[in-house]
This record gives C-alpha cells, structure tokens and sequence, in this order.
C-alpha cells in the first residue's frame, strides 16, 4: 500500500489559527483539556449502571422478568462506560494522570473488548483515516451494509435501511470474536501505521476474554438458579441494548447527509489537510444537556475529530470557536442539529448508499 498523506493545496491556515483559539480559551479561563474530578464523579454513575444491576441479578433475589429489566439497565451502563469513560481515557482526555488514563481506561474490558486493539483501531485507523475505505474500518467490511461509495453493492442493500439498525445491535457481539480477526488483519497490514502485534498484547487479549467470560457467564450460573437459555436471554439484551444505543451515536457522526467520502489519489494524496478532511467527514447532532452528558459528548464529533486530546467535557464550549473559525475560512461546519435530525439524515445515507 502506498504511504498515505494528507496534502495542504490550498495552503489553509485553518488548523494552526483554531488550535491558537482553543489553546487562547483555556488558558485564559485556567481550565485543564482534560476532565478532572468532574469526570472522575461521572465515570462512578455510569459504571454504577453496569455493576449495581449485575450485582442484583448474582442475589438470585428477582423474577427473570424483574433480571431481564436489569440486564437491559446494564446494558445502558455498559454503553455509557464505552462513551463517557472509556472513551476518553483510551484517547488520554480523561486526567492529567497517566494511571488513571490507563485505569479507566481497562473498562474496556468490562464490554468484552480489547484496548491495544480498539486504540489502534478507533485512535490511528479512524481518527487518521475517517471515512476513507478499506483504511477506516468503521465504514469498511461490515457485514450487509454498504458505508461507502467505495464499497462494493449488493442487491440486499437497497434495503440496508430497514435492517441496518437490527445489526448495530450486535456491535458488542463482535467484541469477543473481532478482537482475535483483528490480531492476524493488523499482521498482515501493509499499512505503516499498523505495527506487528506484540506477544504482551496477546497474551492480555487472550486472559482478559477469559476473566470477561468467568465474570459474565460462570459467576450467574454459579451463584443463581438461571438456566443457560435463561443467561442467553440475558446476556443477549444487555449487549444487543449496549450496541444499539453505541453504534447510532458513531455512525450519526460519520454516515449523514453532507459528509464526504474521500478518494485516495494514486499518487497517494488526500486532496485536504488532516483538520479539514475531518471537517469535510464528520458531523454533529448536537443533543439536549442530557443526551450529551450520556452520549460522552460525542454528539459533537467534529471538535472531538479536530481535538481527541481534550475531554469531551469541553466539547460544547469549544463548538462555537470551531464553528466561527470555519465560517472565516468558508469550510463546512456539519451540524444537524438534533437528534432526530441526525437519524433522519443517517436514514437518508442509508438508502443513498445502498440504492
């Protein structure tokens, strides 16, 4: 594969002046990029979410109705963990403490999933390459869906937007069995960004899914009287819910009207710089206070594209200087505005996409 770079040819000055703005914004409101103690408190209620109900359900104390309910809250809490937790400590926003970053950033483990894969993935992969196929695995491979123009099209697809919502649910499904394809795709990789996959790493991979299945499948057969049906059942909701709910808010960033899908040219040349090829890729929604605060501020990608090292606890402050400093340079500042906006947008690709 040819090295891939991103190319300046307007010569725009857009990024330097924004990241003088922004760096202009905490500094003279003493603020920290990270999240601090603010984050620390929020982290605590949603991993609440996972572990209180979990907790609950190994008492043996409830109705399988009544343990269904909690495997459906604890998959709210799981998707909470991977977005306003995890999230931010994977990409380094969460503190200022290294241990901490790395300590939170283990909750990864808690959906099943695997840090050093999901960095390189999510953190090299899609945050260099967004929306650019077979580089971006977020739009690339997936199983009847066509995220990408650059995709190959099947008959199928023209009805991608009636099903597709049916697969985000098995997002954290893929977890268990994704990580290990991963190992042997990242080895192959002719990608320079991709390096060889360290034997630590694999032996960690290989203890944590061990330690995530005694946690999750041995600990409620032991301790209560549930059937394997009813485990299934079980662990099936909290997972499909967990998916659901994590896939609508990534692919809402990424898959909607007005977002290009870049073409590498064959000299290997991206036709933007980084920070305006992210402006060009990535849109918000733009929730209500609580929606953002559930969603881990990722209903404004665009500032999280152009600062994955600030929390996102910042996001909606900074929003207004990225959008005035677009506007000076005439770059698109993507933002659907609402939620129900952003579905509707993300439909419409759908059927774009696969019709």
């Amino acid at each position: 594969m040819k090295k891939v770079k991103f190319v300046n040819k307007d010569k725009s000055d857009f990024y330097p002046v924004l990241k003088e703005q922004v760096d202009q914004y905490f500094k003279s409101n003493g603020l920290c990029r990270t999240g601090g103690a603010k984050l620390i408190t929020k982290a605590i209620v949603v991993i609440s979410f996972y572990v209180i109900p979990f907790i609950l359900i190994l008492t043996g104390a409830f109705s399988p109705i009544g343990m269904l309910l909690l495997a459906f809250i604890m998959g709210i809490g799981v998707s909470g963990v991977g977005m306003s937790v995890m999230h931010d400590a994977n990409h380094g926003s969460f503190s200022n403490n290294a241990k901490l970053n790395q300590f939170f950033g283990w909750t990864m483990y808690l959906l099943g999933g695997n840090v050093y894969n999901w960095k390189l993935q999510h953190n090299t992969l899609h945050h260099t390459y967004t929306n650019i196929h077979e580089l971006d695995e977020d739009i690339t491979g997936k199983f009847l869906l066509r995220l990408s123009l650059a995709d190959k099209k099947k008959k199928i697809q023209r009805y991608q937007h009636i099903y597709a919502f049916l697969l985000y649910g098995l997002m954290t499904f893929s977890f268990l069995a994704k990580d290990f394809k991963q190992i042997f795709r990242f080895k192959r990789s002719d990608n320079p960004s991709v390096k060889s996959y360290p034997r630590k790493e694999l032996i960690i991979l290989i203890s944590t899914k061990i330690l995530y299945f005694f946690f999750i499948l041995a600990l409620p057969l032991l301790l209560t009287d549930i059937t394997i049906g009813q485990w299934f059942v079980g662990f099936f909701v909290m997972h499909f819910t967990a998916g659901l709910i994590m896939s609508i808010v990534f692919q809402l960033a990424h898959i909607v009207e007005g977002v290009s899908d870049p073409v590498i040219e064959p000299n290997g040349d991206i036709e933007n710089s980084w920070a305006i090829h992210q402006m060009k890729t990535t849109a918000n929604f733009s929730g209500n206070k609580l929606l953002s605060w559930f969603v881990g501020g990722l209903d404004y990608q665009i500032e999280h594209h152009l600062f994955p090292n600030i929390s996102h606890v910042h996001y909606k402050s900074i929003s207004q200087i990225v959008k005035n400093t677009a506007r000076d340079y005439n770059i698109p500042y993507n933002d659907k505005s609402s939620f129900s906006n952003a579905i509707g947008s993300h439909i419409n690709m759908l059927k774009t996409l696969g019709r």
